[in-house]
C-alpha cells in the first residue's frame, strides 16, 4: 500500500511538472493564448468568446440596437434684454448685463426614416435655435413640428439622410420587474446606457403633466436624459424619459416615463393635424372620498364627484350638476380624477358620447356632447 502510494505522488508530481513546462513554453498546445506587455513579458490570456455571443445577464445587444436612435438636443434661447442695459447709472450699480444666449441640453428618439424625433416638451420649449447630434457624430439643425403641454411631448424633424431608427414597442405588456435600459445624454457627458427594472406602472396625480399615466423606473436618469428613450432587453422603444424625483438634482431611483402607446398618439397628431385635439366637457371634478362614497351608496374607487360645472359648457348643457358622481364615460368606468380626463380627453368633439351619472339615489344616462381642449400652457418643471 505504501509502495502504490509513492507511485502515485511520483506520477502527479511528473504531471504538473510536464503541464507547468508546456504551459510556459508552448500553451498553445493547452487552448490558451500569449500576449506581452510593454515590457515583453508573456501573460496567459483567456480565450475569446465569439463576437456574437453575450455574457448571461449582458444587455449589449438591446443597447446595440437602440442607442444609434437617441440624440442629443442642444438648445439655444437669447437672454432677455433688461430694457435699463443702456443706463449708465445701471451699469454702475449693476453691471454689464450679461447678453450670453442661455443654453439647454435633452436628447430625443429618433421614430422615423422622414426625421421625425420624438421629445420633451420642456426641453425645446422656448428655444430659438435647436440642434440635433447623432450617436455617429452628425449634426443638423431641428424644426419644431408641433409640441403638447398637456403630455409634454414635442416632435421635430431634420433633414438628413440614412437615419438610425429606433424600434415602437408595446408599452401596454411591460410589467412590473422587467428590465429596462434608458438611453440619453445625462449633464452633457455623452451617450450614457444605465439599466433598472420597472418599478411601477399607471403613476399619476404627481403634478408633473396634465395627463398622467408614467412608467417608472430605478434605471439611472438624470438632468439631460429628458426626451432619452426607455427600450426593454430586446431594444424597443417602452417610453420617452420625462422627470425624475430627486432631493438633490440627481437621481435617487425613482424615474418617470411617457409611455410609447401615449407617445405615438400624441406624435401621430402633431404630424398629421399639427396639433392634439382632446375632449372637453367643462367641470371640475374631485376624487370620491369614502365618506362621500358612502353617503351615495358607492363602493370606493368607484367614480369622481363634480364638484364645479361651466356654465354653458358641455356638461353643463348635457344636464351634469355639481355634487353628480360620473361612474363610466362611454361605457367605461372612471376610478379617479386621472382616469376621467383620459377618458374624457379621448373623445372626438362633437359627438355625443353616453356618460353614466350617480344623482344622489338616482343612476341616469346623460348624452354629453363634448368641445375640444383649449390648449394649456407648459407647467413649471
Amino acid at each position: 500500500m505504501k509502495r502504490l502510494w509513492l507511485v502515485f505522488a511520483q506520477t502527479v508530481t511528473v504531471a504538473v511538472g510536464v503541464w507547468f513546462v508546456v504551459a510556459t513554453l508552448k500553451p498553445q498546445w493547452l487552448g490558451l493564448r500569449v500576449g506581452a506587455t510593454g515590457g515583453s513579458i508573456a501573460v496567459i490570456e483567456a480565450p475569446q468568446t465569439a463576437g456574437s455571443a453575450a455574457p448571461g445577464g449582458s444587455f449589449r445587444h438591446a443597447a446595440r440596437k437602440a442607442a444609434p436612435a437617441v440624440v442629443s438636443i442642444i438648445t439655444s434661447k437669447a437672454a432677455a434684454r433688461n430694457p435699463h442695459a443702456n443706463d449708465p447709472w445701471f451699469r454702475f450699480f449693476f453691471g454689464e448685463p450679461d447678453d450670453q444666449p442661455q443654453a439647454g441640453l435633452g436628447s430625443g428618439v429618433i421614430v422615423s426614416p422622414a426625421g421625425y424625433i420624438l421629445t420633451n416638451n420642456h426641453v425645446v420649449e422656448g428655444a430659438d435655435e435647436i440642434e440635433v447630434v447623432l450617436n455617429d457624430s452628425r449634426r443638423a439643425r431641428a424644426k419644431v413640428i408641433g409640441t403638447d403641454p398637456d403630455s409634454d411631448l414635442a416632435v421635430l424633424k431634420v433633414e438628413l439622410d440614412r437615419l438610425p431608427v429606433i424600434v415602437l414597442g408595446n408599452s401596454d405588456a411591460l410589467q412590473v420587474g422587467d428590465h429596462v435600459l434608458a438611453i440619453g445624454n445625462p449633464f452633457g457627458v455623452g451617450q450614457t446606457v444605465t439599466s433598472g427594472i420597472v418599478s411601477a406602472l399607471g403613476r399619476n396625480q404627481l403634478g408633473i403633466n396634465t395627463f398622467e399615466n408614467f412608467i417608472q423606473t430605478d434605471a439611472a436618469i438624470n438632468p439631460g436624459n429628458s426626451g432619452g428613450a426607455l427600450v426593454d432587453v430586446d431594444g424597443n422603444l417602452m417610453g420617452i424619459n420625462t422627470a425624475i424625483y430627486s432631493r438633490s438634482g440627481g437621481s435617487m431611483g425613482i424615474g418617470f416615463a411617457i409611455p410609447v402607446s401615449t407617445a405615438r398618439a400624441v406624435m401621430e397628431g402633431i404630424v398629421r393635424d399639427g396639433r392634439v385635439t382632446r375632449g372637453w366637457i367643462g367641470v371640475e371634478p374631485n376624487e370620491l372620498t369614502p365618506e362621500l362614497a358612502e353617503t351615495f351608496g358607492i363602493a370606493p374607487g368607484q367614480g369622481v364627484i363634480i364638484t364645479g360645472v361651466l356654465q354653458n359648457g358641455p356638461a353643463a348643457l348635457a344636464g351634469i350638476r355639481p355634487g353628480d358622481v360620473i361612474l363610466e364615460v362611454a361605457g367605461q368606468p372612471v376610478g379617479n380624477v386621472s382616469a376621467l380626463l383620459s377618458a374624457v380627453a379621448g373623445l372626438k368633439p362633437g359627438e355625443s358620447t353616453p356618460f353614466t351619472v350617480q344623482r344622489k339615489d338616482q343612476r341616469l344616462e346623460l348624452r354629453v356632447t363634448p368641445g375640444e381642449r383649449p390648449r394649456a400652457r407648459a407647467r413649471a418643471r
